[in-house]
């Protein structure tokens, strides 16, 4: 493997928290769509704390959130995972990355859902280690 494709550490000013996902999503989408909308967004992700694995990142200081998450309904053929951001202060955004993605009618056959899981982690820390170079 490229020595460039290495993550380093993340930066100690953000937190894993995985346990549930956290209030600051919600009231972002809320303050930046609507209830309404917020509620539908990301097959319902943000009402419903039901979905797993999801992997989350929190920086208190700059109350700033990272998330990765299924972003697509249950019922899809393909599911897919996104990786969700809250920047310093306010605002909600996905970042846009490769495709997570795996086919829960073919759980064997690779990408599997723990790989695209993994792919999405890996990426959303190299997010947090160029986010961090602008904050």
């Amino acid at each position: 493997m490229p020595s460039w494709q290495y993550s380093s550490p993340l930066p100690a000013t953000w937190q894993r928290c995985d346990s549930g996902i956290l209030p600051l999503w919600w009231e972002r989408l809320c303050a930046q769509t609507g209830q309404q909308s917020a509620a539908l967004y990301a097959a319902g992700l943000f009402t419903e704390d039901r979905r797993r694995p999801i992997a989350q990142w929190y920086n208190p200081g700059f109350s700033a959130a990272l998330l990765v998450a299924p972003e697509t309904s249950p019922e899809w053929p393909v599911q897919r995972f996104g990786i969700f951001y809250a920047p310093p202060g306010a605002g909600f955004a996905r970042v846009h990355s490769a495709p997570h993605e795996w086919h829960p009618r073919e759980p064997r056959k690779s990408p599997t859902e723990h790989e695209a899981f993994l792919a999405a982690i890996a990426e959303a820390e190299r997010f947090l280690q160029v986010e961090m170079d602008f904050v």
